[in-house]
């Protein structure tokens, strides 16, 4: 079924109505459970994105499953997103998603941390899972522009909040805030200066 994110933001698959009236429109092709806005960290990382100026702004959309995400931030006025995902058929769910929503500005890349060597980006958006997270955070912090926002999501609040809150400041973020939604967490972090 449609979803639709704080009053601005309707998700539909391809074969649901147009609602022409609605802020954002996202048309998702549904290949996969991950990625049409059901989950809640999904929901509560559309909320973050609605709620943030990504005007002119260079975006990463790690673990991006459909691409969703860097859809939502390119309709919000982002210059570029880069959008990587390990799982082949999330790379080409991207780009049919992008085609769908008469998108140029994204970029899907297979792989993991190690495609982000060398590229820069002025917010981070990373729906995955608690683990994962922890791993990639210090490569996130090379490539965060100083004063740059974070978006993580995919764990609990809670423990899962508190390693990942830790891990972070030791890698050069301050925690900003947090929503939680059935007990899942979405979070956000800023890069301190140098």
């Amino acid at each position: 079924n449609p979803i639709t994110v704080d009053d601005a933001c309707y998700v539909r698959a391809t074969f649901h109505e147009a609602k022409p009236a609605m802020r954002y429109e996202i048309v998702i092709d549904p290949k996969m459970s991950f990625g049409t806005g059901h989950h809640q960290t999904t929901s509560m990382m559309l909320s973050y994105i609605l709620a943030s100026d990504w005007q002119d702004k260079e975006v990463l959309d790690m673990g991006c499953g459909t691409g969703i995400l860097a859809i939502l931030a390119a309709k919000k006025g982002a210059k570029h997103i880069l959008a990587v995902d390990f799982d082949d058929i999330c790379v080409a769910s991207v780009e049919e998603n992008k085609g769908l929503n008469k998108l140029n500005n994204i970029t899907a890349l297979l792989g993991s941390k190690e495609v982000l060597v060398g590229k820069t980006f002025d917010s981070i958006l990373a729906n995955i899972n608690r683990n994962i997270l922890l791993d990639q955070l210090a490569q996130y912090s090379l490539c965060l522009h100083p004063g740059g926002s974070l978006y993580i999501s995919g764990f609990y609040d809670g423990e899962d909040l508190q390693l990942l809150s830790e891990k972070a400041q030791a890698e050069g973020f301050t925690f900003q805030s947090k929503r939680v939604l059935d007990n899942w967490c979405s979070a956000k972090f800023i890069k301190e200066a140098n």
